[in-house]
């Protein structure tokens, strides 16, 4: 079975003009888990100053259950990060670091191989914490600097042995300009490097091509994807990167067994209401066809599925 994760709560708020409340995070987080979302990413360790919508990231986490953090991921890039997400209570982490060393220093600081030797110290740490930590890697297809990415660039890091131990690989298509046989291929090539690990694929919708990839990336291997709710988010530090493909989106075509017409109209409506406090456009193609009028479909508002 694919799994979904929900990235609205992080990447999804990267480049908002306006913040949530720490409340309202935290009420987000639960109406998703109760409708059957079976993993979250709820934020970042990265740099109020230079990320503020995440900076109240720790106080997210301290306010939920060690039951729902099972659930949750937190974007580290740092040892310390780790540190810090496992001391306020954070179960599961994800490293993330830029195949592309322009990327990697704009996003982080420093180039991709600095990132890779303080990778076992962040291991060591989330494994000892008793937490789970994913391999995230950026940039895998193409850098808004540096152009195209040698699809061997991606496998040696995924081949290196200072990421042993993390329990899934993380391919980000950060500006969304893969297409679906660029994905298969490396999912192939990834999943064939690493068996032992879930392979996870993060998509961004810039080409209109995100569901396409994530569905290739699916038939390729991978066994967990990621979304936003209207299609949210991007990289502050990736200029021509858009929103992530629409968890709604992704659901309708991926149908898992936990959802049905009712809750798929529940998501809809969470996310245009988020949109609405944010004063965001919602890119969602879902969001428009179950407010459609076509009663004999049974995945629409008309059909009689109601929101929970």
């Amino acid at each position: 079975m694919i799994a979904l994760r929900d990235v609205t709560l992080r990447d999804g708020l990267q480049l908002t003009g306006r913040a949530l409340p720490t409340g309202r995070k935290v009420e987000i987080v639960r109406e998703l888990l109760d409708l059957g979302v079976p993993s979250l990413e709820i934020g970042s360790l990265a740099r109020p100053d230079l990320v503020p919508p995440l900076a109240d990231t720790l106080d997210v986490v301290a306010a939920l259950t060690p039951a729902e953090l099972d659930r949750c991921w937190l974007w580290v890039a740092t040892p310390r990060h780790v540190a810090r997400a496992v001391a306020a209570g954070a179960r599961n982490v994800q490293y993330c670091l830029s195949v592309s060393d322009a990327h990697n220093r704009a996003n982080i600081g420093r180039d991709t191989e600095a990132s890779l030797a303080a990778m076992p110290a962040a291991v060591e740490t989330a494994l000892g914490a008793g937490g789970r930590i994913q391999l995230c890697l950026a940039t895998t297809f193409t850098c808004p600097f540096d152009g195209p990415v040698d699809p061997d660039r991606v496998l040696r890091i995924v081949e290196d042995p200072r990421t042993e131990g993390a329990a899934d690989v993380v391919l980000a298509d950060t500006l969304g300009q893969a297409a679906p046989g660029e994905v298969a291929a490396l999912v192939e090539r990834v999943h064939a490097a690493r068996p032992e690990a879930r392979i996870v694929f993060h998509g961004h919708d810039t080409w209109g091509q995100g569901v396409a990839n994530t569905l290739a990336a699916v038939a390729a291997g991978a066994s967990m994807v990621d979304g936003a709710l209207g299609g949210l988010g991007g990289c502050p530090f990736a200029p021509g990167a858009s929103g992530n493909t629409a968890t709604e989106d992704l659901l309708f075509a991926l149908r898992p067994d936990w959802l049905d017409p009712a809750g798929l109209v529940a998501l809809a409506d969470l996310s245009a209401a988020l949109l609405d406090e944010l004063g965001e456009p919602n890119r969602s193609r879902t969001a428009q066809g179950v407010g459609s009028n076509a009663p004999a479909f049974p995945w629409t508002r008309a059909s009689g599925a109601r929101a929970r």
